[in-house]
């Protein structure tokens, strides 16, 4: 399987796997791409809200992880967004829930 990145996820620093076809992409909430987030999609809290209340859009969901891929070399991201459709929510369902999680609480 094809990675962007050099090294797998860790989940000591509140990253995650998105796996989209054959690629691994990993997912890192660091601070400025949590930044970045939330200049495109809002405050994170009301992002937080709305996916808990079943009312996170598509297009946020996506906002989300390209903010926050490791890498995005040799992408676009509206191929990455066409991906992430092809794969469906069900494999987007866990990445999106740790990513969440993180913004609520934070790294340990």
């Amino acid at each position: 399987m094809t990675t962007p990145t050099d090294a797998p996820a860790n989940s000591w620093r509140g990253e995650t796997t998105l796996r989209l076809g054959e690629t691994a992409h990993v997912l890192r909430p660091s601070f400025a791409a949590l930044v970045a987030a939330e200049d495109e999609l809002g405050p994170l809290f009301a992002l937080v809200e709305r996916a808990s209340a079943g009312e996170l859009r598509l297009g946020e969901m996506v906002g989300l992880f390209w903010h926050c891929l490791a890498s995005r070399e040799g992408q676009t991201r509206d191929a990455f967004a066409e991906a992430v459709a092809q794969a469906g929510l069900a494999a987007c369902t866990a990445p999106l829930r740790a990513l969440l999680v993180q913004v609520l609480k934070g790294s340990a």
